[in-house]
């Protein structure tokens, strides 16, 4: 951090009377008709007005504090209100190694704690890091610099998502030798295969690939840990094993009727509706057919990204489906709204349950429960109470499942002494995510859970730094197995 923030030589008063600058975005009835990113961002002129509008708050700044990884918001925004997007870019990238990818997709919780929310809006840091990341990439300035003189030490990575992309990257430049393996045909993880092209175009995230790549790290794609190669494998080949591998098996209803024909899986219609051909298994070259009706089930950002998605394949009339109201729905509200904004409505407070098929094992309608709130869950949020009597027939030609997901079993199931809990996460200790396997780290969703790319980021960051000084030879203290659960 710049022990200038926060103390420079600016009028404060009329920077937090200066209104908000937009950032542009392409016209509904244009961007609905393709899956190009729908946000333009901001050009040069008006990222540099916007970013103008920080008052350099003095320290700690509620802005960095929010942010997982600790982005110096203040000093980035500083030097792209001087003109200096390159040197904005690499604040973001040195606490981020995916800016590009944060700029387009997190939440900007980081904006909650801007002095200005409250007057004339918080500033637009997210748009500002994709605006500010892409001018550097433009101009060749975003290499990964990397010594000359090695450490021999090797490093299996399994995953190439936030998490493993993270430590990749902090391990090639310290100068270990990185290999990553994939299950899917090219690296890249979520950010490939579940987060849609309207929002990340797949272009910047292959762009970073080629970045580790000519950084000098390996990547070896359609091989999932577990099958032929098992993570003892690896350990026999390398000095240590990190786990990215995500949270990427969705949740079931279990509800009569959920094997219908034309009841989607969110990441199969994800995948197969956003993913070019080339970069899909064979089996998977097929782009989704929905109807005109499509009911999306679910309330997080991944059901808003199949709310979008369906329109853009045609459908007429997109719901989304939630149990509990606005204030309890996850994700994103940004672009929830945009998801309105494209010709999604949501029913708040319904769930449904059964779905209905006709005469060839197709759903053709689903029984829908109106819900009221109860008390607080496990999760904080108001339980849903399903009202008796409540039920009533929607018709459709779709559904599209978007519940939950959770941790991949396979790799923990191999793996010998490999703890797990909570339905498959696998247990770390926090602080250094050291696994109960020695030699064994983990972090991001399959540690924590469905979460934030920047959160991933950040608790990636502390796995590698325990993994650099676990090959320095620094003793790990390797976390303890739950005890087993109660039978019932």
């Amino acid at each position: 951090m710049s022990s200038e923030t926060g103390y420079r030589d600016i009028d404060r008063r009329a920077r937090v009377l200066t209104k908000a600058v937009k950032y542009s975005m392409r016209p509904v009835e244009e961007r609905i008709q393709d899956f190009e990113e729908a946000v333009l961002g901001y050009c040069e002129e008006d990222g540099m007005a916007e970013a103008a509008r920080c008052v350099q708050c003095p320290e700690p700044q509620a802005c960095m504090l929010r942010c997982p990884a600790g982005n110096d918001v203040p000093e980035a925004l500083w030097l792209m209100s001087q003109g200096d997007f390159i040197g904005a870019a690499k604040v973001f990238a040195a606490t981020s190694p995916l800016p590009e990818v944060c700029g387009r997709v997190c939440p900007n919780i980081c904006q909650d704690g801007c002095g200005l929310l409250k007057g004339c809006g918080s500033i637009s840091v997210g748009k500002l890091e994709a605006c500010v990341t892409s001018y550097a990439r433009q101009h060749g300035a975003l290499a990964i610099e990397v010594p000359e003189e090695k450490t021999g030490k090797r490093v299996a990575v399994v995953g190439s998502g936030p998490a493993g992309i993270t430590v990749a990257e902090d391990l090639v430049k310290i100068g270990h030798e990185v290999t990553v393996y994939e299950a899917w045909p090219v690296p890249g993880g979520v950010l490939i295969y579940g987060i849609p092209s309207f929002k990340l175009d797949k272009k910047i995230v292959m762009d970073k690939i080629q970045d580790l790549e000519d950084a000098g790290v390996k990547f070896i794609t359609n091989t999932r840990i577990g099958e032929a190669i098992t993570v003892d494998d690896l350990l026999e080949e390398y000095d240590t094993v990190f786990l990215g591998t995500g949270a990427a098996v969705e949740a079931t209803m279990n509800i009569p009727g959920e094997d219908l024909k034309g009841i989607y899986k969110a990441t199969d219609l994800l995948v197969r509706a956003n993913v070019p051909f080339d970069m899909l298994p064979p089996g998977m070259r097929e782009t989704p057919v929905v109807g005109q009706r499509v009911a999306v089930i679910g309330g997080g950002d991944t059901a808003v990204d199949c709310a979008r998605t369906s329109v853009r394949l045609g459908a007429e009339e997109v719901t989304i489906v939630y149990r509990r109201t606005e204030a309890e729905m996850p994700g994103n509200k940004t672009e929830r709204y945009i998801c309105i904004d494209e010709g999604t409505d949501i029913k708040y407070l319904q769930a449904p349950v059964e779905f209905i098929g006709d005469d060839n094992g197709r759903v053709k309608a689903m029984k829908v429960i109106k819900m009221k709130l109860g008390e607080p869950d496990s999760s904080g949020r108001r339980r849903p109470v399903p009202i008796e009597g409540s039920e009533f027939i929607q018709e459709v030609d779709n559904v599209i499942l978007s519940i939950g997901y959770w941790p991949d079993p396979y790799v923990s199931d191999k793996t010998q002494d490999l703890a797990t809990h909570n339905w498959g996460l696998i247990v770390t200790d926090e602080e250094v995510g050291a696994t109960s396997r020695e030699g064994v780290f983990a972090a991001g969703d399959n540690v924590h859970g469905p979460d934030l790319v920047i959160t991933a980021i950040a608790t990636a960051h502390r796995a590698a730094e325990s993994i650099d000084a676990y090959l320095k030879g620094t003793e790990v203290k390797w976390a303890e197995a739950p005890p087993p659960r109660e039978k019932r």
